[in-house]
């Protein structure tokens, strides 16, 4: 398909005088409209304005600008229907042969939380019909979306004397359609928060989900399985979707799930020095220190077998000391919001090891960002458990916590909460000692926790991320020397817990908020 006549109209203005030159070289005449035609003219590159060639001046502080037959005609006239040629030619009309546009920012509007009214402004709606004419005549005429897409474009029009392949054409329609339906998606998802907020309600009665592909990935869950990773529009919270990746093998399915989880958890410790080392999305082991390195050997320390091959996040910036101990052994991935150049040429010991660095996590969570799981014929939808201990949280036994109790039942909380349930977190206030979890009882996860604790248990204290049912649990935590326990409450049973606890000496503290994590 031979390319005469373009019509560019672009918000993103990318690369554009560059692309426009090409084409006028290439003979192509061009047609724009507003900001792009300035921008061209100021480049000297000759276009024709489409309010010269419409005889329409441009409207309503140019929310109508394109919006014409002697626009769109141009664009959806079939070539190879001679009573549409005729049709044209009766009206004065010329074929479009390749229309360039992008949308106004919309999402990028969502996302900095613009006024509402300013928001609406940014629903594109010529660009947006402009792009649906050219996709729909795609065959014969050329809809460019991406200034990604130019240089490849211009290359081959340059190559076969202005002609695009068919090839050229069919991805270029379905990348045209993908963004409209993107663009949609992302104006129905706000606009149903919206009415959602109105009505007092946490989620809107029409869930929109629509994703861009960052990239692909190594393989799924296991390497019979592809997958890839996509990111939703409007969501601006630093995270692994824009994560640099420093060196290290493509990122597998398992490695982003497991580097998600580390995330999460290292959001409890925001304002602390924290390492913390995790296996299939659930910690293997949590380590507190000013010092990093010192911090990771008392994450090891916890479970070292487990640990092998896990992934370690840190809370603050990776130094030398800590990437010389990281390396000492095999892992498949270091996150952390920065590295310094010392712990970056140590990491190269091992290069097949993902250093991955998320700046900026410290900022607030996103609310809109919600906690979504597939399930065979729809979706969940929940809020992210962004919450710790709520306003119940009181000392319910006889025996307070003391002050270093209470540090350290608050450290094994934030480490419960991010275990596959049932969980139990043995602690001290700088470590874990020993980690129950994924257990279908509670009183064997306080067993696991027990038989995997590498160090001595008697003074530890316990993290639980949902009620004990039996008192049995805290029978078993007394036999490990456990001096206090922090829970939810809320059991039938509480009495008889609470009791058990009582009569083991222990402290008891219930915090009113469950954990549960499946």
């Amino acid at each position: 398909m031979r390319v005469r006549r373009a019509l560019l109209s672009v918000a993103d203005k990318t690369g554009l005088v560059p692309f426009a030159r090409a084409l006028h070289e290439l003979e192509v005449e061009l047609i724009s409209t507003g900001g792009t035609a300035r921008d061209l003219h100021s480049a000297q590159i000759p276009v024709l304005e489409v309010s010269a060639l419409t005889g329409f001046p441009e409207l309503l502080d140019g929310r109508v600008k394109t919006l014409h037959p002697k626009v769109h005609a141009a664009i959806l006239a079939r070539r190879d229907k001679p009573y549409h040629i005729e049709q044209l030619e009766h009206h004065g009309v010329k074929p479009i042969d390749m229309v360039v546009c992008n949308l106004y920012p919309f999402e990028a509007a969502v996302a900095r939380r613009a006024p509402h009214e300013e928001v609406i402004e940014n629903i594109d709606i010529g660009g947006v019909t402009l792009l649906r004419s050219a996709a729909k005549n795609g065959d014969q005429v050329a809809v460019v979306t991406s200034p990604g897409s130019y240089e490849a474009l211009a290359k081959e029009m340059r190559e076969h004397g202005g002609d695009l392949s068919p090839e050229t054409l069919t991805a270029l329609v379905a990348e045209a359609f993908a963004l409209t339906a993107r663009y949609d998606a992302a104006i129905v998802a706000y606009l149903s928060l919206q009415r959602a907020a109105a009505k007092g309600e946490a989620f809107p009665p029409i869930l929109s989900l629509s994703a861009s592909k960052v990239m692909d990935l190594r393989y799924g869950e296991n390497p019979q399985q592809k997958a890839a990773l996509y990111s939703y529009p409007g969501i601006r919270e630093p995270s692994l979707v824009h994560a640099t990746i420093h060196q290290g093998k493509a990122l597998s399915f398992n490695n982003i799930l497991d580097m998600d989880s580390a995330l999460a958890l290292l959001r409890e410790f925001a304002d602390d020095t924290a390492v913390v080392i995790l296996k299939h999305t659930t910690p293997c082991g949590v380590g507190r220190d000013a010092k990093p390195a010192v911090a990771y050997e008392r994450a090891l320390s916890t479970d070292p077998m487990s640990a092998f091959g896990g992934i370690v996040g840190c809370s603050v910036e990776v130094d030398g000391p800590l990437a010389e101990a990281i390396t000492a052994s095999f892992k498949e991935a270091v996150l952390a919001p920065s590295f310094t150049k010392e712990a970056l040429a140590a990491l190269k010991k091992k290069p097949n090891m993902r250093v991955v660095e998320v700046p900026n996590w410290r900022e607030p969570a996103d609310p809109r960002e919600w906690d979504v799981k597939k399930v065979v014929g729809g979706i969940l939808a929940q809020e992210r458990n962004l919450a710790l201990e709520g306003a119940e949280h009181k000392a319910v036994t006889k025996r307070k916590p003391t002050e270093e109790e209470t540090r350290a039942m608050r450290f094994a909380l934030k480490i419960a909460k991010h275990m596959k349930s049932n969980a139990i977190v043995f602690a001290r206030e700088f470590e874990t000692v020993g980690l129950g979890a994924g257990q279908m009882s509670r009183v064997d996860a306080v067993k696991v926790a027990a038989m995997k604790a590498l160090k001595p248990t008697k003074g530890c204290v316990i993290g639980s991320d949902a009620f004990f049912p039996f008192r049995d649990g805290v029978d078993e935590a007394a036999k490990a020397g456990i001096t206090a326990i922090i829970q939810p409450g809320g059991s039938i049973r509480d009495g008889e817990v609470i009791q058990a606890a009582d009569e083991h000496g222990m402290a008891m503290v219930f915090t009113g908020v469950r954990h549960l994590r499946h």
